[in-house]
Protein backbone atom coordinates (compact mmCIF):
# COMPACT_ATOMS: atom_id res chain seq x y z
CA UNK A 1 0.00 0.00 0.00
CA UNK A 2 1.38 3.57 -0.84
CA UNK A 3 -0.28 7.03 0.69
CA UNK A 4 0.82 9.66 -0.32
CA UNK A 5 2.56 9.24 -3.67
CA UNK A 6 0.51 12.42 -5.39
CA UNK A 7 0.29 15.84 -3.03
CA UNK A 8 -3.65 15.66 -4.19
CA UNK A 9 -3.30 12.09 -2.78
CA UNK A 10 -3.86 13.38 0.99
CA UNK A 11 -5.75 16.70 1.37
CA UNK A 12 -6.78 17.86 4.52
CA UNK A 13 -8.97 20.99 5.24
CA UNK A 14 -9.72 22.74 8.16
CA UNK A 15 -13.60 23.65 9.14
CA UNK A 16 -14.39 26.34 11.46
CA UNK A 17 -17.83 28.08 11.97
CA UNK A 18 -15.66 31.76 12.59
CA UNK A 19 -16.71 34.58 10.44
CA UNK A 20 -14.76 37.84 9.41
CA UNK A 21 -15.78 41.19 10.08
CA UNK A 22 -14.62 44.47 9.68
CA UNK A 23 -13.78 44.92 13.01
CA UNK A 24 -11.28 43.41 15.92
CA UNK A 25 -7.68 43.91 16.60
CA UNK A 26 -7.05 40.42 14.69
CA UNK A 27 -6.96 39.82 11.23
CA UNK A 28 -8.01 36.74 9.65
CA UNK A 29 -6.39 34.25 6.79
CA UNK A 30 -6.85 30.94 4.81
CA UNK A 31 -3.83 29.24 4.65
CA UNK A 32 -3.47 26.93 1.34
CA UNK A 33 -0.59 25.24 1.04
CA UNK A 34 1.17 21.91 -0.61
CA UNK A 35 4.96 20.71 0.01
CA UNK A 36 5.32 22.99 3.32
CA UNK A 37 5.12 22.41 7.28
CA UNK A 38 3.08 24.62 8.88
CA UNK A 39 6.06 26.17 10.66
CA UNK A 40 8.08 26.38 7.35
CA UNK A 41 5.37 28.02 5.76
CA UNK A 42 4.74 31.23 8.65
CA UNK A 43 8.26 31.55 8.66
CA UNK A 44 7.59 32.42 5.14
CA UNK A 45 4.92 35.05 5.93
CA UNK A 46 6.74 36.34 8.58
CA UNK A 47 10.11 37.17 6.30
CA UNK A 48 7.81 38.32 3.56
CA UNK A 49 5.38 40.31 5.26
CA UNK A 50 8.06 41.31 7.76
CA UNK A 51 5.95 39.78 11.27
CA UNK A 52 6.92 38.73 14.73
CA UNK A 53 6.24 35.21 14.88
CA UNK A 54 4.59 36.57 18.62
CA UNK A 55 1.98 37.95 16.24
CA UNK A 56 0.96 34.98 14.45
CA UNK A 57 -1.96 32.60 16.55
CA UNK A 58 -3.10 29.17 14.32
CA UNK A 59 -5.06 26.05 15.28
CA UNK A 60 -2.68 23.38 14.61
CA UNK A 61 -0.42 21.87 12.74
CA UNK A 62 -0.66 20.29 8.63
CA UNK A 63 1.25 17.86 6.93
CA UNK A 64 3.70 19.13 4.77
CA UNK A 65 3.22 16.08 2.18
CA UNK A 66 -0.29 16.97 1.73
CA UNK A 67 -2.31 19.60 0.07
CA UNK A 68 -3.93 21.36 3.16
CA UNK A 69 -6.28 24.05 4.00
CA UNK A 70 -6.03 25.90 7.57
CA UNK A 71 -6.63 29.18 9.10
CA UNK A 72 -4.57 32.04 10.89
CA UNK A 73 -4.47 35.14 12.66
CA UNK A 74 -2.13 37.94 12.81
CA UNK A 75 -2.54 40.84 15.42
CA UNK A 76 -2.67 43.75 13.58
CA UNK A 77 -1.88 41.78 10.43
CA UNK A 78 -1.74 43.31 6.89
CA UNK A 79 -5.39 43.38 5.25
CA UNK A 80 -3.60 41.63 1.48
CA UNK A 81 -3.23 38.48 -0.23
CA UNK A 82 -0.02 36.67 -0.47
CA UNK A 83 1.27 33.96 -2.84
CA UNK A 84 5.23 32.21 -2.73
CA UNK A 85 6.04 29.08 -4.05
CA UNK A 86 3.01 27.04 -3.67
CA UNK A 87 2.07 29.05 -0.57
CA UNK A 88 -1.49 31.25 -0.65
CA UNK A 89 -2.26 33.17 1.71
CA UNK A 90 -5.94 35.35 1.72
CA UNK A 91 -7.20 37.54 3.61
CA UNK A 92 -10.45 37.27 5.20
CA UNK A 93 -11.62 40.14 7.51
CA UNK A 94 -10.74 41.19 10.89
CA UNK A 95 -11.86 39.18 14.41
CA UNK A 96 -11.90 40.04 17.62
CA UNK A 97 -10.13 37.54 19.34
CA UNK A 98 -6.85 35.53 18.35
CA UNK A 99 -7.82 31.79 15.79
CA UNK A 100 -6.79 28.46 18.18
CA UNK A 101 -7.68 25.08 17.85
CA UNK A 102 -10.73 25.64 19.99
CA UNK A 103 -12.24 27.26 16.05
CA UNK A 104 -11.59 24.12 14.29
CA UNK A 105 -14.93 22.29 14.62
CA UNK A 106 -13.36 19.16 12.62
CA UNK A 107 -11.15 18.72 10.06
CA UNK A 108 -11.91 17.09 6.73
CA UNK A 109 -9.82 14.34 5.02
CA UNK A 110 -9.49 12.93 1.15
CA UNK A 111 -6.76 10.40 1.07
CA UNK A 112 -6.07 8.04 -2.12
CA UNK A 113 -4.41 4.59 -1.12
CA UNK A 114 -2.44 3.28 -3.75
CA UNK A 115 -0.93 -0.42 -4.85
CA UNK A 116 -3.61 -2.22 -3.64
CA UNK A 117 -3.92 -5.91 -4.38
CA UNK A 118 -7.05 -7.12 -4.70
CA UNK A 119 -7.52 -9.15 -1.47
CA UNK A 120 -5.80 -6.70 0.14
CA UNK A 121 -8.24 -4.49 -1.03
CA UNK A 122 -11.11 -6.52 0.51
CA UNK A 123 -9.19 -6.52 4.05
CA UNK A 124 -8.98 -2.39 3.97
CA UNK A 125 -13.14 -2.32 3.19
CA UNK A 126 -13.58 -4.79 5.91
CA UNK A 127 -11.13 -2.84 8.38
CA UNK A 128 -13.27 0.34 7.26
CA UNK A 129 -16.49 -1.34 8.20
CA UNK A 130 -14.89 -1.70 11.48
CA UNK A 131 -13.76 1.46 12.45
CA UNK A 132 -16.87 3.00 11.22
CA UNK A 133 -19.03 0.60 13.59
CA UNK A 134 -16.40 1.22 16.53
CA UNK A 135 -13.72 4.06 15.96
CA UNK A 136 -10.25 3.60 16.56
CA UNK A 137 -8.05 4.94 19.25
CA UNK A 138 -7.12 8.09 19.65
CA UNK A 139 -3.60 7.77 19.78
CA UNK A 140 -1.00 10.87 19.14
CA UNK A 141 0.42 9.69 15.71
CA UNK A 142 4.24 9.86 14.55
CA UNK A 143 4.17 13.47 13.20
CA UNK A 144 3.71 14.22 17.33
CA UNK A 145 7.16 12.72 17.96
CA UNK A 146 9.58 14.38 15.05
CA UNK A 147 11.62 16.10 17.82
CA UNK A 148 12.49 12.52 19.17
CA UNK A 149 15.56 10.81 18.58
CA UNK A 150 16.50 7.00 19.28
CA UNK A 151 13.53 7.22 21.88
CA UNK A 152 15.10 10.53 23.53
CA UNK A 153 12.99 13.34 24.67
CA UNK A 154 14.05 15.99 25.74
CA UNK A 155 11.34 17.28 28.37
CA UNK A 156 12.72 13.79 29.99
CA UNK A 157 15.85 15.56 30.32
CA UNK A 158 14.61 18.64 31.69
CA UNK A 159 12.51 16.69 34.12
CA UNK A 160 15.79 15.07 35.70
CA UNK A 161 17.36 18.48 35.54
CA UNK A 162 19.68 17.33 33.01
CA UNK A 163 20.14 20.87 31.52
CA UNK A 164 23.06 20.45 29.66
CA UNK A 165 21.87 16.85 27.83
CA UNK A 166 18.25 18.37 26.95
CA UNK A 167 20.22 21.50 25.30
CA UNK A 168 22.62 19.16 22.85
CA UNK A 169 19.31 17.20 21.92
CA UNK A 170 17.45 20.45 20.73
CA UNK A 171 20.54 21.83 18.85
CA UNK A 172 22.71 18.56 17.93
CA UNK A 173 19.53 16.24 17.53
CA UNK A 174 19.61 15.09 13.47
CA UNK A 175 16.52 15.40 11.60
CA UNK A 176 15.19 14.02 8.65
CA UNK A 177 14.06 17.42 7.06
CA UNK A 178 17.18 19.48 8.34
CA UNK A 179 18.47 22.09 5.13
CA UNK A 180 21.81 22.06 5.24
CA UNK A 181 22.65 24.86 7.17
CA UNK A 182 21.12 23.07 9.71
CA UNK A 183 23.55 19.89 9.47
CA UNK A 184 26.65 21.78 8.89
CA UNK A 185 25.37 23.77 12.22
CA UNK A 186 24.40 20.72 14.51
CA UNK A 187 28.40 18.69 12.82
CA UNK A 188 30.02 22.22 14.10
CA UNK A 189 28.26 21.88 17.53
CA UNK A 190 28.95 17.83 18.00
CA UNK A 191 32.53 18.67 16.88
CA UNK A 192 33.39 21.63 19.35
CA UNK A 193 31.03 21.32 22.10
CA UNK A 194 31.96 23.36 24.96
CA UNK A 195 34.22 25.41 22.96
CA UNK A 196 32.02 28.39 22.96
CA UNK A 197 34.76 30.58 21.36
CA UNK A 198 35.46 28.24 18.34
CA UNK A 199 31.35 27.77 17.66
CA UNK A 200 30.70 31.48 17.85
CA UNK A 201 33.24 31.81 14.78
CA UNK A 202 32.52 28.84 12.58
CA UNK A 203 28.22 29.54 13.25
CA UNK A 204 27.10 31.70 10.82
CA UNK A 205 24.36 34.57 12.34
CA UNK A 206 21.03 33.25 13.85
CA UNK A 207 18.88 31.46 16.86
CA UNK A 208 22.16 29.07 17.54
CA UNK A 209 24.48 31.25 17.22
CA UNK A 210 22.75 33.27 19.64
CA UNK A 211 22.71 30.54 22.26
CA UNK A 212 26.36 30.09 21.83
CA UNK A 213 27.20 33.51 22.35
CA UNK A 214 24.85 33.18 25.93
CA UNK A 215 26.95 30.21 26.58
CA UNK A 216 30.10 31.60 25.73
CA UNK A 217 29.01 34.41 28.48
CA UNK A 218 27.64 31.90 31.03
CA UNK A 219 29.27 28.83 30.21
CA UNK A 220 27.53 26.90 32.50
CA UNK A 221 23.95 27.84 32.82
CA UNK A 222 22.37 24.91 30.41
CA UNK A 223 18.89 25.84 31.80
CA UNK A 224 19.14 29.74 30.81
CA UNK A 225 20.31 28.53 27.27
CA UNK A 226 17.53 26.51 27.14
CA UNK A 227 14.94 29.09 28.33
CA UNK A 228 16.02 31.27 25.17
CA UNK A 229 14.93 28.03 22.66
CA UNK A 230 12.00 29.28 20.55
CA UNK A 231 8.87 29.21 22.39
CA UNK A 232 7.01 27.09 19.71
CA UNK A 233 10.10 24.79 19.76
CA UNK A 234 9.97 24.61 23.73
CA UNK A 235 6.25 23.73 23.34
CA UNK A 236 6.71 20.95 20.91
CA UNK A 237 9.37 19.36 23.30
CA UNK A 238 7.12 18.93 26.12
CA UNK A 239 4.15 18.20 24.37
CA UNK A 240 6.14 15.34 22.60
CA UNK A 241 6.90 13.93 25.73
CA UNK A 242 3.62 14.05 27.48
CA UNK A 243 1.87 12.71 23.93
CA UNK A 244 4.24 9.92 24.53
CA UNK A 245 2.92 9.61 28.00
CA UNK A 246 -0.66 9.59 27.20
CA UNK A 247 -0.15 7.02 24.66
CA UNK A 248 1.11 4.71 27.38
CA UNK A 249 -1.58 5.57 29.86
CA UNK A 250 -4.42 4.16 26.55
CA UNK A 251 -1.99 1.56 25.16
CA UNK A 252 -2.60 0.49 29.08
CA UNK A 253 -6.26 0.36 29.59
CA UNK A 254 -6.71 -1.24 26.52
CA UNK A 255 -4.72 -4.43 27.15
CA UNK A 256 -6.64 -4.31 31.04
CA UNK A 257 -9.76 -3.85 29.53
CA UNK A 258 -9.93 -5.85 26.26
CA UNK A 259 -8.83 -9.74 25.81
CA UNK A 260 -6.22 -10.73 23.19
CA UNK A 261 -7.92 -11.51 20.44
CA UNK A 262 -9.48 -7.72 20.65
CA UNK A 263 -5.97 -6.57 20.18
CA UNK A 264 -4.90 -5.65 17.09
CA UNK A 265 -0.91 -4.57 17.40
CA UNK A 266 0.15 -1.59 14.99
CA UNK A 267 2.97 -0.06 14.57
CA UNK A 268 4.02 3.61 15.18
CA UNK A 269 7.66 5.23 14.97
CA UNK A 270 8.18 4.55 18.77
CA UNK A 271 6.54 1.24 19.11
CA UNK A 272 3.95 -1.06 18.76
CA UNK A 273 0.48 0.20 20.15
CA UNK A 274 -2.81 -2.25 20.45
CA UNK A 275 -5.70 -0.93 18.55
CA UNK A 276 -9.08 -3.02 19.50
CA UNK A 277 -11.57 -4.93 17.25
CA UNK A 278 -14.81 -6.43 17.74
CA UNK A 279 -16.10 -5.05 21.62
CA UNK A 280 -18.46 -5.91 23.66
CA UNK A 281 -21.35 -3.43 24.56
CA UNK A 282 -19.93 -3.12 27.84
CA UNK A 283 -16.85 -2.61 27.06
CA UNK A 284 -17.86 -0.20 24.02
CA UNK A 285 -19.52 2.03 25.95
CA UNK A 286 -16.46 2.32 28.53
CA UNK A 287 -14.44 3.63 25.67
CA UNK A 288 -16.84 6.13 24.50
CA UNK A 289 -17.28 7.50 27.51
CA UNK A 290 -13.24 7.30 28.63
CA UNK A 291 -11.21 10.81 28.95
CA UNK A 292 -7.62 9.91 29.88
CA UNK A 293 -5.91 12.81 31.56
CA UNK A 294 -2.54 14.66 29.42
CA UNK A 295 0.33 13.56 32.28
CA UNK A 296 1.04 16.48 34.33
CA UNK A 297 1.63 17.72 38.06
CA UNK A 298 -1.17 19.86 37.78
CA UNK A 299 -3.88 17.10 36.98
CA UNK A 300 -5.03 16.82 40.72
CA UNK A 301 -7.46 13.45 40.65
CA UNK A 302 -9.15 11.99 44.01
CA UNK A 303 -7.48 8.92 44.96
CA UNK A 304 -10.59 7.16 44.42
CA UNK A 305 -10.15 8.08 40.43
CA UNK A 306 -9.55 4.46 38.66
CA UNK A 307 -7.11 6.47 36.16
CA UNK A 308 -4.90 7.55 38.47
CA UNK A 309 -2.99 3.86 38.97
CA UNK A 310 -2.70 3.47 35.52
CA UNK A 311 -0.97 6.89 34.95
CA UNK A 312 1.29 5.67 38.10
CA UNK A 313 2.46 2.50 36.37
CA UNK A 314 3.16 4.27 33.27
CA UNK A 315 5.34 7.11 35.19
CA UNK A 316 7.11 4.60 37.54
CA UNK A 317 8.01 2.75 34.18
CA UNK A 318 10.16 6.15 33.49
CA UNK A 319 11.31 6.28 36.55
CA UNK A 320 9.05 9.16 37.52
CA UNK A 321 6.24 10.49 39.99
CA UNK A 322 3.37 12.13 38.97
CA UNK A 323 4.34 15.37 40.89
CA UNK A 324 7.65 15.02 38.95
CA UNK A 325 5.91 16.48 35.44
CA UNK A 326 6.69 19.89 36.10
CA UNK A 327 9.81 22.32 35.20
CA UNK A 328 9.83 23.76 38.86
CA UNK A 329 13.49 25.95 37.46
CA UNK A 330 11.48 27.51 34.33
CA UNK A 331 9.06 30.46 34.31
CA UNK A 332 7.50 30.14 30.71
CA UNK A 333 7.78 26.28 30.54
CA UNK A 334 4.82 23.37 31.76
CA UNK A 335 3.12 20.61 30.70
CA UNK A 336 -0.53 21.48 29.50
CA UNK A 337 -3.87 20.64 31.61
CA UNK A 338 -6.61 19.37 30.29
CA UNK A 339 -8.09 15.39 29.12
CA UNK A 340 -8.09 14.13 25.82
CA UNK A 341 -11.11 11.60 24.55
CA UNK A 342 -9.81 7.94 24.29
CA UNK A 343 -12.04 6.80 21.40
CA UNK A 344 -11.99 8.76 17.43
CA UNK A 345 -15.15 8.22 15.88
CA UNK A 346 -14.92 9.22 11.93
CA UNK A 347 -17.82 10.94 10.69
CA UNK A 348 -19.44 10.72 6.94
CA UNK A 349 -16.71 7.84 6.24
CA UNK A 350 -17.24 7.06 3.05
CA UNK A 351 -14.80 4.60 0.02
CA UNK A 352 -14.45 4.42 -3.48
CA UNK A 353 -12.36 1.45 -5.11
CA UNK A 354 -10.93 2.20 -8.75
CA UNK A 355 -7.86 1.09 -10.89
CA UNK A 356 -4.74 2.88 -9.60
CA UNK A 357 -3.62 4.62 -12.87
CA UNK A 358 0.03 5.12 -11.41
CA UNK A 359 0.32 0.57 -11.08
CA UNK A 360 -0.71 -1.64 -13.68
CA UNK A 361 -3.19 -4.42 -12.21
CA UNK A 362 -3.55 -2.75 -8.81
CA UNK A 363 -6.35 -0.93 -7.09
CA UNK A 364 -6.49 2.10 -5.57
CA UNK A 365 -9.04 3.28 -2.74
CA UNK A 366 -10.09 7.11 -2.05
CA UNK A 367 -11.24 7.56 1.87
CA UNK A 368 -13.46 10.72 2.51
CA UNK A 369 -14.12 11.47 6.29
CA UNK A 370 -14.15 14.35 9.08
CA UNK A 371 -12.10 13.81 12.18
CA UNK A 372 -12.73 15.95 15.37
CA UNK A 373 -9.47 18.37 15.88
CA UNK A 374 -6.61 16.43 17.26
CA UNK A 375 -7.35 13.15 15.75
CA UNK A 376 -5.03 12.11 13.30
CA UNK A 377 -5.91 10.63 9.88
CA UNK A 378 -2.78 8.59 9.51
CA UNK A 379 -4.17 6.39 12.86
CA UNK A 380 -7.41 5.27 10.74
CA UNK A 381 -5.03 4.58 7.60
CA UNK A 382 -2.84 2.72 9.97
CA UNK A 383 -5.78 0.57 11.58
CA UNK A 384 -7.24 -0.56 8.26
CA UNK A 385 -4.26 -1.57 6.45
CA UNK A 386 -2.34 -3.47 8.76
CA UNK A 387 -2.99 -6.84 8.35
CA UNK A 388 -3.12 -9.90 10.40
CA UNK A 389 -3.72 -13.36 9.28
CA UNK A 390 -6.60 -15.33 10.47
CA UNK A 391 -4.94 -17.45 12.62
CA UNK A 392 -3.49 -14.58 14.66
CA UNK A 393 -7.05 -13.61 15.11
Amino acid sequence: MKLKQLPEDFQVEELTDITAGNEGPYVLYRLRKQGWSTPDAFQVICNRWQIDWRRISYGGLKDRHAQTVQYFTILHGPERNLTHQRIRVEHLGRVAEPYTSAQIRSNRFQLTLRALDPGRLLHVEAALAEVAREGFPNYFDDQRFGSVSNGQFLAKAMIKEQYQEALQLALMTPYEHDHSSAKREKAILRQHWGDWQKCQKKLAKGQTRRLVEYLLQHPADFQGALERLPARLRSLYLSAYQSHLWNRVLARWLETRCRPEQLLPVPLRLGEVPMHRHLDAPQRAELEALHLPLPTARWKPEPTDPRLPLVREVLAEEGLELGQLRLKWFRKMFFSKGERAALCRPADLAHEADADELHQGKRKLLLRFQLPRGCYATLLVKRVTVFKAPSQI
